[in-house]
């Protein structure tokens, strides 16, 4: 979806990595390194997108960073845009359907350290939850997010593991 609107698979990169989750910050060095692209490339897409507002640029023990502007009018938009675009949103209509009482619906793994690598980790979170109904949802969500999804049922979180919260009832 996104990727045919916004060419720059760098750029792309860059705003799944920044808007899945307010909390994620990077460096030039250390987004060139994660991305396996050049530190140019990189540098060339974070001046676009701080220049247009929707990255801050700050300085971080004598390096710069860089996170979401929270306060950018289209912070919000640009969220649910990448959500809609990793297929999340459908991922918790479907899980909500027929999975029982889901407490909770997190996503962790890559995509929550903001990496794009076309595995969805998602977290289960309740009791008596339709394990049965779990096999036949992945293969059904992959075909319609084209991305590979695995659901892992859990009746707690680890206090320890990076997680975004995507459902709580």
């Amino acid at each position: 979806m996104l990727n045919q609107l916004i060419t720059s698979k760098t750029r792309l990169r860059l705003l799944i990595k920044f808007f899945i989750s307010q909390a994620n910050r990077g460096y030039l060095n250390g987004l060139a390194s994660e991305f396996n692209e050049s530190t140019n490339s990189i540098r060339k897409e974070l001046n676009h997108l701080s220049e247009a507002g929707y990255l801050e640029k700050y300085k971080d023990n004598n390096k710069v960073a860089y996170k979401a502007n929270t306060k950018h009018p289209m912070f919000e938009i640009l969220q649910k845009v990448v959500f809609k675009h990793l297929g999340l949103e459908d991922i918790v209509e479907h899980v909500l359907a027929q999975m029982g009482e889901v407490q909770q619906i997190h996503l962790i793994g890559d995509y929550a350290k903001g990496l794009d690598t076309g595995n969805i980790e998602v977290l289960l979170i309740g009791e008596q939850l339709n394990t049965a109904y779990i096999a036949q949802l992945e293969e059904k969500i992959e075909k319609l997010i084209e991305r590979k999804v695995q659901f892992i049922i859990s009746n707690r979180k680890s206090s320890d593991q990076l997680s975004i919260l995507l459902f709580e009832r």
